[in-house]
C-alpha cells in the first residue's frame, strides 16, 4: 500500500474538545466538568439521531442545541452573552500539542480534514489554529447532508482529493469514526489516547466516577461493531513513523 493522502478527523483527533472546560467552568463554577462531558455526548448523539431521522441540521445548529439541552437538563439559567461565549470556544479549540509537528512531517502527501463540522466552523477553527498552512483540503460532511459514520460522508474523500480509498490513511481518535471509516473501506489508524489501564486507574482513584471518567468509558474505548482499525497509535506524534513504515 502507498499512502498518498492522510485524512484526519477534527474534533477529538486534531483538536481537544475537552479544552472547552475552562470556559464552561468560568461561566458556571462547579459545573464545568459535567457541562463539558454531557455537551459532547449529546452533540454526537444528535448527529446520529438526525442522520437516522433524515432531518439534517448542520453541526453549528447541533452544537448549539446540545449545549441548550445540557444547560437545561442541569437546571442552569443563562443569558445570550454567556451562551455565545461558550459556543465561541468551538472556533478556538486547542490543538493537541503534537498536531503541528505531525502534519508538518507529512507535508509530502495530501493532507485533509474530514469532519462533521459545518464549513464555517471548520474554516474558522483551522484558520485560528494555523493549520490552514498545512492542509490541502478541509472537507465538511455538510456537502452530503449526513454525518459520519454514514458511508456517504467518507465518499467525499475520493470526490475531493481524487485519491482512492486504498491509498488513503484515515486518522481518528473516535472509535465509532474509526469503525465507520474501516467499514467503508479506508485504511484506518485509531488514536487510543485513553488505554484500558488508564481507565482502570481512574476508576480506582475515586469512589464516585467523575464526569470525565464516565466520558472516557462511553466515548474513548473501541466499540464492538465487528470491524477493527488497521493500526493503533497513542498520539499524533507516532503518525509519521507509521506512514513511513506502511510505505516501506
Amino acid at each position: 500500500m502507498s499512502v498518498k493522502a492522510v485524512v484526519f478527523d477534527a474534533y477529538g483527533t486534531l483538536y481537544d474538545v475537552q479544552s472547552v472546560a475552562d470556559v464552561t467552568e468560568d461561566a458556571f463554577p462547579g459545573y464545568g466538568g459535567i457541562i463539558t462531558q454531557v455537551w459532547r455526548i449529546k452533540q454526537l448523539e444528535y448527529t446520529w439521531l438526525r442522520s437516522l431521522m433524515q432531518r439534517y441540521e448542520d453541526f453549528e445548529r447541533i452544537t448549539r442545541d446540545a449545549l441548550a439541552y445540557t444547560l437545561g437538563s442541569l437546571g442552569l439559567e443563562y443569558d445570550d452573552d454567556s451562551f455565545a461565549r461558550i459556543i465561541d470556544k468551538y472556533l478556538h479549540l486547542d490543538l493537541y500539542p503534537d498536531a503541528l509537528a505531525a502534519l508538518s512531517a507529512l507535508k509530502d502527501r495530501k493532507l485533509a480534514i474530514l469532519s462533521n463540522g459545518s464549513p464555517g466552523m471548520l474554516d474558522a477553527l483551522v484558520r485560528n489554529s494555523g493549520l490552514d498552512r498545512l492542509l490541502d483540503a478541509v472537507i465538511s460532511v455538510d456537502a452530503k447532508k449526513t454525518f459520519k459514520p454514514s458511508p456517504q460522508s467518507y465518499m467525499l474523500i475520493e470526490e475531493i482529493l481524487h485519491v482512492p480509498p486504498a491509498e488513503v490513511l484515515f486518522i481518528s481518535s473516535n472509535p465509532w469514526d474509526a469503525c465507520g471509516a474501516k467499514a467503508f473501506g479506508l485504511n484506518v489508524a485509531w488514536i487510543e489516547r485513553v488505554t484500558p489501564e488508564k481507565m482502570a486507574l481512574a476508576c480506582l482513584e475515586s469512589e464516585t466516577l467523575p464526569p470525565l471518567t464516565m466520558f472516557w468509558a462511553l466515548r474513548t474505548q473501541m466499540d464492538e461493531l465487528g470491524v477493527v482499525p488497521d493500526h493503533r497509535i497513542h498520539g499524533l506524534a507516532e503518525l509519521p513513523a507509521l506512514v513511513s513504515a506502511i510505505r516501506s
